[in-house]
């Protein structure tokens, strides 16, 4: 288990059955988006697939963390073309921004999710 959203497009079968289900243009992407990942996620817990309900709550993160990207910097470019990071602003992007809280609030859901915290304190257990 990793930290963030580190190996999020690498994983099979997941990246092939989330990636195509991840969107976070407006609101009402993110609202289907956000809704298809934790449905995938409720899937992968009556399986009792951890990594699976890992993954789909990494892919929640990350539509948190692009969204909130492309709202706070103009085109989601954080850095010019010298590796300088540029000057975020509040809100370049409110279509992103309304997206970034959507997947928030998904994602806050599956932190919440009982299974899922016990599945997850186990892991650290058994592998660090």
């Amino acid at each position: 288990m990793g930290r963030g959203e580190e190996g999020v497009f690498k994983v099979q079968p997941y990246k092939d059955e989330l990636l195509q289900l991840w969107s976070y243009t407006d609101r009402a992407s993110a609202d289907g988006s956000g809704e298809a990942i934790y449905n995938r996620f409720l899937d992968y817990r009556d399986r009792d697939d951890f990594v699976g309900m890992d993954m789909a709550r990494k892919y929640l993160q990350m539509g948190y963390t692009r969204a909130m990207r492309y709202a706070r910097y103009p085109g989601g470019k954080k850095y010019d073309d010298d590796g300088k990071e540029c000057e975020p602003q509040h809100w370049a992007d409110d279509d992103k921004r309304e997206a970034a809280l959507v997947y928030e609030a998904w994602w806050q859901k599956v932190e919440a999710d009982e299974t899922y915290t016990e599945r997850k304190q186990h892991h650290r257990e058994k592998h660090g």
